[in-house]
């Protein structure tokens, strides 16, 4: 199938740029290597050129419909394009309004672009001179980590394991960059864990006031720190008590060994012998 008809379906027939820069990706794909071989067909192959010319081109892409079209699951789509991106050596700029379309959270978009900005000045101050102009942020896995930390503080859901999947990169690097982008920008993106005290939660108490060992504790028999003390208490009371039945009932025995459990013998049964005895009684 031609790449015209397939950027037809996903409605990006009028944006020519777009089409030309997916045809020159997918000769460049056919150029280097089969890529039958990582099982990748020609009509994903030209999906996936098409995403990664929209994604470079900053044009907007509807990938739920690509991976309809491109008759593959999700997970096998993701990992088909992150394969080719990697062969080909095709670096792609994540767009942020591209993952607020696909995760349904489009409010988040003036947020995240601003974390990114501060991220970058915050991050950059704190490196020496002579490093700063090493610095890298055009990596999908900044903007990844932007989104996702933004998409929390707002108490937003967003799937991590399919954000980490189309940002193209590993958990352990999306947890690192999470974790800088914390530390640097907590005034904006963290969120404040108070732990709430046990005493305070009231939550079920009618259940547990029906339990003796709870009116025990509230009237005064034992305190909660010495419960656990009191467990182990009654524990060795009744080991104690099962050592003592079990002596008395070993003396009994041999006190009155007849009162003790008789030993069943099992008799033998020699069928040869009474086979015998009957042949003799035949012959007399």
């Amino acid at each position: 199938m031609d790449i015209s008809d397939i950027a037809r379906k996903l409605d990006l027939s009028n944006n020519k740029l777009v089409v030309r820069k997916a045809a020159e990706i997918r000769r460049l794909c056919d150029a280097q290597f089969d890529s039958s071989v990582i099982g990748v067909g020609e009509i994903c192959k030209a999906v996936i050129c098409l995403e990664m010319a929209a994604s470079s081109l900053q044009v907007i892409f509807d990938r739920q419909a690509a991976i309809k079209l491109s008759g593959m699951s999700e997970k096998a789509y993701t990992r088909s394009f992150n394969s080719l991106q990697n062969v080909i050596g095709v670096k792609i700029k994540l767009n942020v309004k591209e993952l607020a379309i696909q995760f349904g959270c489009v409010r988040i978009i003036k947020s995240v672009q601003n974390m990114l900005s501060l991220y970058k000045e915050r991050f950059l101050a704190s490196l020496p001179a002579s490093r700063r102009a090493n610095a890298d942020f055009t990596r999908p896995v900044f903007t990844a980590a932007a989104f996702y930390l933004c998409a929390k503080k707002q108490k937003l859901k967003v799937d991590k394991l399919r954000l980490v999947e189309v940002c193209g990169t590993s958990e352990s690097e999306f947890s690192c960059v999470s974790t800088s982008m914390i530390d640097l920008c907590f005034d904006c993106v963290g969120v404040s864990k108070e732990k709430k005290d046990a005493k305070d939660v009231k939550g079920n108490r009618e259940l547990l006031d029906v339990l003796p060992e709870k009116r025990k504790l509230e009237d005064g028999g034992y305190s909660s720190d010495d419960e656990s003390s009191c467990y182990k208490r009654h524990k060795k009371m009744e080991e104690a008590k099962y050592e003592d039945w079990k002596t008395t009932v070993v003396h009994s025995i041999k006190k009155n060994p007849e009162k003790g459990p008789k030993k069943v013998i099992q008799t033998s049964l020699n069928f040869t012998k009474k086979a015998a005895t009957e042949e003799v009684q035949v012959d007399s």
